[in-house]
């Protein structure tokens, strides 16, 4: 099978930070350049537009400066404009080799906006590109709003072809400028152009605007393009370019025929290091990248994978540097939290099995997804009821206001009678103690041991909804024990551990 090459140039740092605000600092251009052309191996990358800023200029003079000394300066490229020759200067002083010239795609912006016929605009864009020559400075050419060209002007358009067909331009861009495309009119224009003119090299640039980004790269593959533009997590103004990771995982998948030297293992690191550098969270369920779409959730897909990876596709998680997940949750089943326990090497009988996926279970209602890390402590809390369950707090009610004490409102079954209880304390867990006590009191003529230490803790890693252990020490005239609670409510894991000593006590 022969294969045909394809060049993709990354516009995160151009086109990407004109996403909403997005501002990438100096140094972050630089580690981002050196990470999408040495790791992740772009063909080519768009870092700036010209004469917007110092800021700016000093950004793209360290980019060209590193780039010089890695050979990869003719990868580096940068947006430059109509403007007598204002673009090309600021290019040398940035040390800049590549120009990508904005002009006017379509008759409908050239004769609104720029108020000129085609062939004044022809006569300075050919100004530009000489000016650029004299300088060492290779042109690429952006047809802006090129798709409206080509519905609704399309013999400027090809007037427009016919006479960059004669220029010293390198490549001619193709923009969906504003996202207007669909997948056949994609397909038709670039075969159209491509068959019209077979020896230029034409890239395609695609916004995201109607989410067929990657539909319409699929379709100007086809059609013949010989580059794409793509940004990292689709950054770009409005809806955003088509996305780097979904589009490479496509041509991988769906498109032998097409040849590209992206790392595609690199694509999550990428795209971490973008999402923190840019401040814009990745969607959890974005594809490839996102944070849940390697993770199974009901049981019945980790039991299918057990048995012959039943669940499995072409998108496997180690491609892209990640690993599969099986969520712990009201939904999960044996076959989920036997997965995790593997990656923890850690082994249960059926019955603890089983008593653990009833605890989680009953977690899974309250939090939605009980985390790998959280399984140990679910785990130890379980395991940890060796005694004869006498004693059931049944239901409380624990009130705060300012200004006023903390109260509870207890309901508490002992060895089958049911008492109740309210009282008052220095905090709400203080108040439940309280109430506590004077039931036993009361009741049974027992003195509770005494708290002589408290510790709270959650996984490591885990967020601020996380379950958290409490672990409560106990004191009475014969010894000291501890006892736990589990549950993502602080106060809750206490009063479970509370309820595990009442046990311990009356056993």
């Amino acid at each position: 099978m022969s294969f045909r090459k394809i060049e993709i140039m990354d516009t995160t740092l151009r086109d990407g930070e004109q996403t909403s605000s997005v501002s990438f600092s100096a140094s972050e251009k630089l580690t981002i350049a050196k990470l999408l052309l040495e790791e992740l191996k772009v063909d080519r990358i768009e870092i700036a537009s010209a004469r917007v800023s110092e800021g700016e200029l000093q950004a793209v003079k360290d980019v060209t400066k590193w780039a010089a000394e890695n050979n990869h300066l003719s990868a580096v490229e940068v947006l430059t404009f109509v403007d007598k020759g204002v673009s090309i200067n600021w290019m040398v002083e940035a040390g800049a080799k590549v120009q990508n010239l904005l002009t006017k795609g379509s008759l409908n912006h050239l004769t609104h906006q720029l108020k000129k016929t085609p062939n004044q605009h022809f006569e300075e864009i050919k100004e530009n590109i000489d000016l650029a020559q004299n300088h060492g400075i290779i042109t690429n050419v952006y047809l802006e709003d090129w798709s409206n060209g080509m519905r609704n002007s399309k013999a400027y358009v090809y007037e427009f072809l016919d006479f960059l067909s004669s220029q010293a331009v390198t490549r001619i861009m193709l923009p969906d400028t504003l996202g207007i495309l669909t997948p056949e009119e994609s397909f038709n224009f670039i075969k159209e152009i491509k068959e019209a003119y077979p020896k230029m090299h034409f890239d395609f640039h695609a916004h995201n605007d109607y989410d067929l980004g990657v539909a319409n790269v699929m379709a100007g593959l086809n059609a013949g393009a010989d580059g794409l533009h793509l940004t990292v997590n689709g950054m770009g103004e409005r809806a955003g370019n088509a996305p780097m990771s979904s589009t490479i995982a496509v041509i991988n998948d769906f498109m032998p025929h097409l040849k590209i030297g992206v790392n595609e293992k690199m694509l999550y690191t990428v795209s971490k290091l973008v999402e923190n550098f840019s401040g814009l969270v990745i969607p959890s369920n974005k594809p490839i990248i996102g944070a849940n779409v390697f993770t199974q959730t009901a049981g019945i897909h980790a039991d299918g994978d057990s048995k012959n990876n039943l669940y499995f596709s072409d998108l496997m998680p180690e491609r892209f540097g990640r690993t599969r997940k099986y969520a712990l949750g009201k939904s999960s089943g044996k076959a989920n939290i036997q997965k995790n326990l593997q990656e923890l090497g850690l082994q249960l009988n059926d019955a603890d099995l089983k008593k653990v996926t009833q605890r989680i279970i009953e977690l899974g209602d309250k939090k939605q997804v009980v985390t790998k890390e959280d399984l140990p402590y679910i785990i130890s809390d379980v395991l940890d009821r060796t005694y004869e369950e006498k004693v059931k707090v049944n239901t409380y009610v624990l009130t705060h206001s300012k200004g006023l004490k903390p109260t509870t409102s207890v309901s508490i079954t002992i060895e089958g009678e049911t008492f109740e209880e309210n009282a008052q304390g220095d905090g709400q867990f203080d108040a439940f103690m309280n109430a506590i006590k004077s039931i036993f009191k009361n009741e049974r003529l027992m003195v509770l041991p005494d708290l002589i230490d408290y510790a709270v803790r959650i996984p490591p890693g885990s967020r601020s909804d996380a379950l958290c252990e409490t672990i409560i020490t106990w004191k009475n005239e014969n010894r000291e024990f501890k006892t736990r609670g589990l549950d993502s409510d602080q106060t809750v894991s206490a009063i479970i551990a509370t309820e595990k000593m009442l046990n311990i006590i009356i056993s």
